[in-house]
């Protein structure tokens, strides 16, 4: 391993949780939304049940161990240090995978696909799908660093994963990602044509072809609709963080009823979960993921990825990487095949499942983990 590579253990202070036990306490709540329903946003009686919870009975040492048992490391590139898991299959002949997560979302997503991904045979499945994994948590997010300047959009996020799977001496690797980390991944492939081998999206980014409006399919008039509530009902949050990311930090900095109420009512609208986020994560999971942002005040160096990448992430030039896709029926923006075959040229796996959402591999990690090992069983060499 170079030597620019260097091991890292989270160790969150003790006066840390206990600052955030005491704002907790001292939280002031909003009057209670006028409907009962979730339509305005996280209701106050939801709120204050996670809260109490958080105050009481949550445990970050639990959390932090489970991120601890996986090896972690630091190394520095083009001026910031970039945090990331990094789990080596016992296999020699295990395929490298970049996995990228987004927003609201951090590395914890993965926790639960790492080990079958790595040690397929531990958890029922054949050693010839095992991975080398490493997940890099996004510059701004959790403990990667900051950027203390503009430009880090998904295109440098792209070249500097690129140089991290270099670094880690992976000369042919595979790329995954969700959310932003599609965006990410979606320009490492035709960025790095002489090492990414093929990528793979669980959020597939793909304009609507407009050739196709006379004779939609079904699904395609959902999506539609989709795009449509998103536009109308859902993109608040993007629309303020990509024009203004540094007005909504200081709020969700300073107030973790703020922060955790920003990301766990996305968590309630994207992910596949019957009308409450509890009927897929557990609280405990669900905190785990708002703590990375929380303890690293990560509200406001987040949400400027929106301004330096809204907009143009979606991108409209074709990308000749081989390419899987696996449409989750309740992701954000779903794309059908012919739409999809406009920008994508070649598409090695294509699979529309019948449950899960936007957070595929928290959601639904066996799902995810077949979806994977499909998607690149045809790459390995």
């Amino acid at each position: 391993m170079s030597d620019d590579i260097h091991p890292f253990t989270i160790d969150i202070p003790d006066a840390a949780l206990d600052d955030l036990t005491q704002r907790l306490a001292n939280a002031r709540w909003p009057d209670s939304e006028t409907p009962d329903d979730w339509s305005q946003g996280i209701p106050l009686a939801y709120m204050q049940e996670v809260v109490e919870y958080w105050q009481n009975q949550y445990d970050w040492r639990r959390a932090e161990a489970r991120i601890n048992a996986h090896p972690q490391f630091k190394t520095e590139i083009s001026g910031l240090n970039i945090h990331f898991l990094h789990v080596r299959s016992s296999h020699d002949h295990a395929l490298p995978i970049v996995m990228t997560h987004g927003w609201p979302g951090s590395i914890v997503e993965f926790l639960k696909v790492i080990g079958p991904l790595a040690q397929p045979e531990e958890h029922g499945g054949d050693p010839a799908d095992a991975f080398h994994v490493v997940c890099p948590a996004l510059p701004g997010y959790g403990f990667s660093d900051k950027p203390t300047e503009p430009g880090w959009g998904v295109e440098k996020i792209a070249d500097t994963w690129a140089a991290l799977m270099a670094r880690l001496g992976y000369d042919r690797y595979v790329a995954q990602g969700g959310d932003w980390g599609a965006a990410v991944t979606a320009n490492i492939g035709p960025r790095d044509p002489d090492h990414c081998a093929a990528i793979h999206l669980n959020m597939v980014i793909a304009r609507a072809d407009p050739d196709t409006m006379d004779e939609l399919t079904e699904a395609e008039q959902g999506a539609l609709a989709g795009m449509k509530y998103y536009q109308d009902w859902d993109s608040g949050y993007s629309k303020e963080q990509s024009t203004r990311p540094q007005t909504v930090g200081y709020g969700l900095v300073d107030s973790p009823v703020g922060q955790a109420a920003w990301i766990l009512e996305k968590f309630w609208c994207w992910m596949d979960c019957d009308g409450h986020p509890e009927n897929v994560l557990t609280k405990d999971e669900l905190l785990d993921n708002v703590m990375l942002y929380w303890l690293t005040s990560s509200g406001a160096s987040s949400a400027r990825l929106y301004w330096e990448s809204f907009g143009g992430a979606g991108g409209t030039g074709t990308i000749d990487t081989p390419t899987g896709c696996s449409i989750f029926p309740k992701e954000i923006f779903r794309c059908s095949r012919r739409w999809a075959e406009k920008r994508y040229s070649n598409i090695i796996h294509w699979n529309e499942l019948d449950k899960g959402g936007h957070f595929a591999a928290f959601e639904q990690p066996e799902l995810f983990v077949g979806e994977v090992r499909d998607c690149f069983r045809s790459m390995r060499v």
